[in-house]
């Protein structure tokens, strides 16, 4: 027999029954447990949104100091730097021939910032023929050597003097002769600035451990750099002591002494760690590439002086131009090239 049902009992419900009664108790607390979740989770949202606008309002002000403070946005020039850093350091120790395509972008890019402020400044620049044996350059330096280098920088200096003075024939815009003349010097002046001193870095690049070398005097030229800011910040804030005022006045002599101390602790390093060289080769490394550094950048800022420009170019936010950043290390890759032949046989297994 079933048994007989409690007292208060209505009588037996079947399982749906059951659930039909269970889910219409618990369907009012649902609702306003998921309108408090709601309202929670809009709270956090705002708070969120405003900690963030805050946290925002607050990095814009101190970036804004900084941009005042040092002149350029460090954040962004110090993100493209590390950018920058890490694909030269990639091609250098992975792929050598990587590193010269690299270069070869470098350079072309170069050229292109050279050419159009000479134009601008009422020069003639033949960018095809500059691009052209450029490439020549690089090419020969790191698969032919540097004896048929030395043939190829010849070669190269001929055809823009000649490709120069065709198109100045063909022109017949009444240039005078004295500018005429001036037009060839900058033509061969831009294929041994850019193209050539850059192609003496693959021609180490081509070396026994040459790829080394090469990192070892790209990191001193930043190294230099990068302690000559942070000194120059520092400690010559406002140009107390100004290197050359008629060429650069924000370069300061504390800090051209925090560059020397960088590259010069910085060569010792690489010397032992890198190079496999003594660690007072790496101070005479260190102190060539300095030197070499310190006169492309002031060498660099005389020619924007004279012609009326402050940066090259635009194309690297918080840097300038790409030239803006190869001052210093177009005229060291000689210094390194050289060094090389003078101190690698110093090596100590």
């Amino acid at each position: 027999m079933p048994d007989a049902p409690e007292i208060g009992d209505t009588g037996p419900l079947d399982k749906r029954g059951t659930r039909r009664a269970e889910s219409a108790r618990r369907a009012p607390v649902t609702g306003e447990n998921a309108t408090a979740i709601e309202a929670q989770l809009r709270a956090m949202r705002t708070d969120a949104e405003r900690n963030i606008a805050h946290a925002r309002a607050e990095f814009d002000q101190a970036n804004e100091r900084l941009k005042q403070r040092t002149g350029r946005d460090l954040i962004v020039a110090t993100l493209i730097g590390v950018a920058i850093g890490a694909i030269v350091v990639a091609s250098l120790i992975f792929v050598k021939w990587l590193f010269v395509l690299f270069a070869a972008t470098a350079m072309v890019l170069g050229v292109l910032e050279f050419s159009r402020a000479l134009q601008v400044a009422g020069r003639k620049v033949d960018v095809v023929p500059q691009l052209a044996m450029g490439f020549l350059l690089l090419l020969s330096g790191f698969f032919l050597g540097p004896w048929v280098h030395w043939i190829a920088l010849l070669v190269a200096i001929a055809v823009v003097i000649v490709w120069r003075l065709t198109a100045q024939m063909f022109a017949d815009d009444g240039r005078a002769h004295i500018e005429v003349i001036g037009d060839v010097l900058v033509a061969s002046f831009v294929q041994l600035y850019v193209p050539f001193l850059t192609s003496l870095a693959t021609i180490l690049l081509a070396q026994p451990r040459g790829e080394w070398w090469v990192l070892a005097f790209l990191i001193l030229a930043v190294a230099a750099d990068t302690g000559a800011y942070v000194s120059g910040l520092t400690f010559g804030r406002g140009g107390r002591h100004p290197m050359a005022p008629r060429i650069s006045p924000k370069k300061t002599w504390e800090g051209f002494a925090g560059a020397c101390a960088a590259a010069l602790i910085a060569g010792a390093l690489l010397a032992v760690f890198m190079l496999q060289v003594p660690w007072w080769a790496g101070l005479i490394f260190g102190a060539v590439v300095l030197a070499t550094a310190t006169v492309g950048d002031l060498g660099e800022s005389m020619v924007k002086r004279d012609l009326g420009i402050k940066d090259m170019s635009s194309w690297l936010p918080g840097h300038g131009g790409v030239l803006d950043r190869l001052d210093s290390i177009l005229p060291s890759a000689t210094a390194a090239l050289a060094l090389y032949y003078l101190l690698a046989p110093l090596g100590v297994s």
